[in-house]
């Protein structure tokens, strides 16, 4: 639905939001910010301590309602039962966000003979995020009420991050980007909008356990100075699942400070 002004343009009261790895790091900042604006969250990850601590703060703040369920997105069997849980619990799913994943790095010539590393980063990083969009998007496409898909990819989808070495992680993060493209024209014709952020270095429990030499670093070469916060990718994401963002689909929105201006 798309708004005609500017009042409760980014509500998203009633509104049901699975977030994967929902829990910590930028998905805590999505979650949060979503929670913020009215939305329901499930939360979808492994770590139930973790998330359970979660969903007792949201629900001691938030008008929403909340919950976690575990999920594996490496295994379809579990992304299938965590979404039935959360359509059996709240009726139905209005928004996805794929933000599970982790930095898979190393030169290709140095991996096993497996390929294990490549395969893995690819397994997560990218076909998580398919498993989670054939099943919430089918449920969008079924129920006949459109939706929002949103997949958080990386600036490294883009550029090649020297000195790190994340060819695996970079790749799959790039494949991420055009199936955005690709199915933000396939699904509009549902009313499914499937958007991106891409994100930049951004405070989060891996960001933070960086030598303080190696952020500053990275921060050196950051035109606004400074690492990313959270929240700031949950205000995209709020925009981006909320009907201000109705007219974009198949975007992939760069938050990163202007770090990839110069690569």
């Amino acid at each position: 639905m798309h708004i005609t002004s500017m009042e409760n343009a980014f509500s998203l009261a009633g509104k049901t939001a699975i977030v994967t790895g929902g829990n910590r790091g930028i998905g805590l900042g999505i979650s949060t910010a979503l929670a913020h604006h009215g939305a329901n969250v499930a939360i979808l990850c492994r770590d139930g301590d973790s998330a359970a601590g979660v969903v007792a703060d949201f629900s001691g703040k938030y008008a929403g309602r909340f919950k976690h369920y575990h999920c594996d997105i490496t295994n379809f069997d579990s992304c299938k039962a965590a979404v039935e849980g959360v359509i059996g619990d709240f009726g139905a799913i209005n928004i996805l966000v794929n933000n599970a994943g982790a930095g898979f790095g190393g030169d290709l010539l140095d991996m096993d003979d497996d390929l294990s590393m490549w395969f893995g980063a690819f397994d997560l990083d990218l076909h998580g995020a398919v498993r989670m969009c054939y099943l919430v998007g089918k449920h969008m496409r079924d129920a006949g009420n459109g939706g929002r898909v949103i997949n958080i990819t990386s600036n490294a989808g883009n550029i090649v991050n020297k000195p790190f070495p994340l060819t695996p992680y970079s790749c799959a993060k790039a494949a991420l980007n055009r199936l955005t493209k690709c199915l933000g024209n396939d699904w509009a014709k549902y009313g499914i909008r499937v958007n991106a952020i891409a994100p930049g270095y951004t405070h989060s429990n891996m960001s933070d356990n960086m030598p303080q030499e190696a952020q500053q670093m990275l921060i050196d070469k950051i035109p606004v100075g400074r690492f990313g916060e959270a929240v700031e990718i949950g205000a995209l994401a709020v925009y981006l699942a909320s009907d201000a963002s109705d007219i974009m689909t198949g975007v992939v929105l760069t938050a990163d400070g202007g770090y990839s201006l110069g690569m």
